[in-house]
Formats: C-alpha cells, structure tokens, sequence
C-alpha cells in the first residue's frame, strides 16, 4: 500500500473507531503529511528507521521546536504502530525512534482577583443590552466557571443548561458526556444571554440552531470566534497574548485547588482519563505558594 493510502485508512481508523475529535484527527494529518513531504508517496514498507531518523534531523535542522518534533514522533509511531498491527509493513520502523524530551513548562494561570475584575468589567459591559457583549460576558463566565474545553463550550446547546441546577452537559474527548456544575454568577450571566441577547442574533439568521451560543451571523459560534475573544479578554490579564480558553479552564482548575477541592473531583469536572494530567495544577498551585514564600517571608 502507498503511504498516503495508508495515511487516509489510518485516519479513517481514528475517527471511526477510536473516535477521536475532528481537531485531533486534522493534527494527525498534519504531522503525517509532514513526513509524507520527506518520504513521497511510495510503497510504505520501504520507510525505515534510517528515514524516519532524517526526518527529524531535518526537522531539526530547520528549526521546529522541541514540542513540536515530540509531538510528529509520536504521531508516526501511532501510525506505524496501527499499520504493523494490521500488516501492511512487516515490522514497526518507529519503535527505536528517539525523539528529545519535550520541555515541561506550566501553564499560564491567571490570579484570581485578575478574573475577578475581568469578569466583572464584562458584566458591565453586558449591562447595556448589547447581544454581543452578553454573550462575551456568557461565554467568559461559563469557561472559567465550569472550566470546559472551547470544543465543549461550542458544542453546547440550550437544552444542554439546567440553569436551576446549574450545570452543563457537555461532549468531551472521545464523546464522552459529563454533567459539570458552575455557580451563580454564571447561571446569571447565561440567563441574561438567554432572555436578552441569543434571539436577537438567532434572527440575524435564515436558519434555526439549538446552538446555546451564536456567532454575529446567527450561526453556531466556533472554536476561533471564542479564542479571539478571550485572547482580547485575557492577555491583559496575563500579560501575555499569546493565551488562549484554555487559559481559563487552567485558572479553574488552579484556584478550584487552591481553595481545597479534591484532585479527583477537579478530575471529574476537567474530564482528565487519567488522575497525572490533572496532578499539573498541583505543580502550579506549589509554585504560586513558594512565589509568594519568597516575597513575603523575611527568611525566604
């Protein structure tokens, strides 16, 4: 089998069977046509170790990032892996492959009295009516309150809010639901949004959509429209504008810590598989306690 055969049955494997987002689904593409630029579109069991090692020196070579070749590597030993597995090559070629270590940094947290006057500069801005702004102040609100995925937060419909509750039901990785609870301040700003701001831009359209939050256009809004606006909201913030919503799941996971919340419980509301993904805001939480150890102690 050619390897662009191979690389589309092995996607159509991804999504169809391991039922991976559409977003991890298009990274994968992306890394495996990197290596399909190097390799050409010959037969796929001619790709040895030997290639695969100049792949990623040319990588290197060119500058790619420590993350970044950490990341293709184990993209091409997935698909290899599968492709053994279903023997359309006679051994793995990705087994010895030997990537460097990608650098562990923290992620960006903004502090709690940051999200505080952030949030509460928006719901003044919303207070005037505008649909647009009761919508930024909804979405703001909602991500950093339930601490969800942008994908999550996009794929919300009206039914999926129980205000009274308050809780959400969102779709996460591998279509997984989970119920995530969110306070009062969100309910607020949500229930604003509903009664006073999602009608006028449902109208902005010809078609109807259970979307809870719509695009200027009426649409269901996407991924990009929510990162532009919490890179606007945020960077300010955190001094940086390379932030994203993810930034602020990350600040719910953090502050929820630090005001004594469980590990397992914050699990359960992230929608971690695994307990050591969400040991990271542990490690954020030690750093923010020894940061201010070191400025207020006389014998730090």
């Amino acid at each position: 089998m050619t390897y662009s055969d191979a690389v589309e049955a092995f996607l159509a494997h991804l999504t169809q069977v391991r039922r991976l987002s559409v977003s991890t689904v298009r990274a994968y593409r992306s890394d495996l046509a990197d290596l399909g630029r190097a390799v050409g579109d010959g037969d796929l069991a001619t790709v040895d170790l030997e290639t695969l090692r100049d792949w990623l020196w040319r990588a290197t070579q060119r500058g790619d990032a420590r993350s970044t070749l950490a990341r293709r590597a184990a993209a091409v030993r997935s698909f290899f892996g599968w492709a053994r597995e279903t023997e359309l090559v006679p051994v793995d070629p990705s087994l010895r492959l030997v990537t460097p270590r990608r650098v562990k940094t923290l992620p960006v947290v903004a502090s709690a009295d940051g999200m505080r006057e952030l949030l509460e500069q928006r719901r003044s801005a919303a207070s005037g009516g505008d649909p647009i702004a009761l919508r930024d102040h909804a979405i703001l609100e909602l991500l950093y309150a339930a601490g969800i995925r942008v994908s999550e937060l996009c794929g919300v419909d009206v039914d999926d809010v129980d205000l009274h509750r308050r809780t959400v039901r969102v779709v996460g990785k591998g279509d997984k639901e989970r119920i995530v609870p969110f306070g009062r301040p969100a309910a607020d700003a949500v229930g604003a949004f509903l009664t006073r701001g999602r009608d006028a831009l449902l109208a902005r359209s010809t078609a109807s959509t259970p979307a809870l939050f719509l695009g200027a256009r009426g649409a269901r809004i996407g991924p990009r429209s929510v990162y532009a606006l919490v890179t606007r909201a945020l960077g300010p913030v955190v001094g940086t504008e390379h932030v994203g919503p993810h930034a602020l799941r990350h600040s719910a996971a953090t502050h929820l810590l630090d005001g004594g919340a469980d590990l397992r419980a914050v699990q359960e509301i992230l929608g971690h598989a695994s307990l050591g993904t969400t040991q990271i805001y542990t490690h954020v939480s030690a750093e923010r306690l020894t940061a201010a150890y070191r400025l207020a102690h006389p014998r730090a």
